[in-house]
């Protein structure tokens, strides 16, 4: 069953993306989750810069509808250029 998974559909689930402290980064980001998950309101994005202000992380929570959304949402965001980690 290679559709099993432990999340109830739908439900509120945080994507934390980091990458480098570029301009452009949160815009970038924004526009792939936005992409896999229309509702999603950007203006709720949380932002963090590392100590050293080189890297920042984002937590984006969006509203999951399938395992198979957020199989495409990560393979996206860990294929693009801007982003390091997507935990």
């Amino acid at each position: 069953m290679a559709d099993e998974t432990l999340l109830d559909f739908p439900c509120d689930f945080p994507l934390k993306i980091m990458g480098a402290a570029k301009d452009d980064f949160a815009q970038a980001v924004c526009a792939v989750v936005v992409r896999h998950a229309p509702d999603f309101d950007v203006a709720s994005v949380e932002m963090r810069a590392s100590s050293g202000g080189k890297y920042v992380s984002l937590t984006c929570t969006i509203r999951a509808t399938s395992k198979a959304q957020l199989d495409a949402l990560y393979r996206e965001l860990t294929s693009h250029p801007l982003v390091k980690v997507v935990l």
